[in-house]
């Protein structure tokens, strides 16, 4: 069962703001509608996928949401180009099926980026120094949303606040630094949304 949240309504013409909790939306002050999806991979594109589906859509889906930085000096607010899933083995599936599943997902609006999403939150120094060579960034939610979005045909802007260096330590970094992390998602949004419509 998802624990998914629509604050407002979604209208067309105006975006959706997505995240995944709320203590990432915990200063959003917005006339915008927005969407807490849970954490994790299921969970956002479940509840996604779900409002979408609905019936109408919004103009564009922002995705804000908190990052781990898998590289040294990694730190602030970052549009996102690139997503990958880091806990998917689409090659070996290839090999099985001759299908293509889990490839990299462009997004138009980011530069070069690499945000790595997979359901483990990485909190260890060898996983943190495997994911750094294909990606800069990573989180939970990032790849299933724009998955999600690019199946209902909804253009989607992904914006990540590094909240940890992703070894140890991470998790706690994560709880202390979340309301600082969501008072810079905030500022982004009123800067680059319609956010007051």
């Amino acid at each position: 069962m998802t624990c998914m949240e629509l604050l407002g309504e979604i209208t067309a013409g105006r975006p959706l703001l997505v995240l995944a909790v709320k203590e990432e939306a915990q200063h959003l002050d917005t006339g915008l509608p927005v969407l807490l999806t849970g954490m994790g991979k299921v969970n956002a594109a479940t509840a996604l996928a779900s409002v979408l589906g609905r019936g109408t859509r919004p103009s564009e889906i922002v995705n804000l949401g908190t990052a781990g930085a898998l590289r040294p000096g990694w730190t602030g607010t970052h549009v996102v180009g690139t997503v990958i899933q880091h806990d998917f083995d689409g090659e070996l599936l290839a090999t099985l099926t001759g299908e293509t599943y889990g490839a990299p997902i462009a997004l138009p609006a980011g530069g070069d980026v690499v945000l790595a999403t997979g359901d483990a939150f990485i909190a260890d120094e060898p996983s943190r120094e495997r994911l750094a060579l294909r990606a800069t960034l990573v989180d939970m939610e990032g790849y299933a949303l724009a998955s999600a979005a690019a199946l209902a045909g909804v253009p989607l802007r992904m914006v990540k606040h590094v909240s940890d260096e992703a070894g140890e330590g991470a998790a706690r970094s994560w709880r202390d630094s979340v309301a600082e992390c969501a008072r810079a998602l905030a500022d982004w949004a009123e800067s680059n949304t319609p956010y007051r419509s």
